[in-house]
């Protein structure tokens, strides 16, 4: 089994644990961390599969959250001119300083999905809209926020589960993370930004092996 595949186990068997999920030793923070290597994005998304229908086989409720999806509907709402006006501002400010573009970029994108009010608050009506749906047992529920990925380089995780805290009605959570654990508690985001430590979910790692 790969080290993938334990970390998948190891939070297979906390979910399913008989007195309910204990993927976090905090009862009112029932988050959990996943994180994989970036070039193993299908493999993540088979063993991803594979437990959502295990689970449902089990008559669990499970909702898949896309970052991507959500990140492209805040873009789309800008309207077509405005995101036209910023991809040709990038191309031309990209041959001249490309590291000033890539900062400005940063900037304005940050703007649109930082924050409280952000990509954050977008998550937070996903998941009212699904536990109100219908009565959920939130022993028997799990939520993914996968698509991570599509936020690099305009985004951190920390920033996203710091705002979700309290505002996920107790539904267990798992962030699919694409990137490197450093040490015990540090994550870097696709391997390529500084170890961010400011995470306080368990995390489930290749290091489980």
């Amino acid at each position: 089994m790969t080290g993938l595949g334990h970390a998948f186990e190891g939070l297979k068997r906390d979910l399913l644990a008989e007195e309910g999920p204990r993927i976090s030793t905090m009862r009112n923070y029932r988050f959990a961390i996943l994180p994989y290597p970036p070039e193993s994005e299908f493999e993540m998304r088979k063993k991803v599969r594979a437990l959502s229908d295990e689970l449902k086989a089990r008559h669990w409720s499970v909702l898949d959250i896309s970052m991507q999806r959500l990140f492209l509907q805040r873009l789309k709402s800008l309207g077509e001119d405005v995101l036209e006006k910023m991809i040709q501002t990038e191309k031309r400010q990209h041959q001249r300083h490309p590291d000033r573009a890539l900062s400005r970029l940063r900037e304005q994108v940050g703007q649109l999905i930082g924050g409280e009010d952000g990509l954050a608050a977008d998550v937070v009506r996903v998941i009212e809209e699904f536990s109100d749906s219908q009565p959920h047992d939130t022993e028997r529920t799990l939520i993914w926020i996968r698509r991570v990925g599509a936020l690099y380089p305009f985004y951190r995780s920390s920033s996203l589960l710091r705002h979700l805290d309290g505002k996920t009605r107790q539904i267990p959570v798992v962030l699919l993370y694409p990137g490197e654990q450093r040490d015990k508690t540090a994550l870097s985001f696709m391997g390529e930004l500084p170890p961010d430590r400011d995470y306080r979910p368990r995390i489930y790692s290749e290091a489980m092996a």
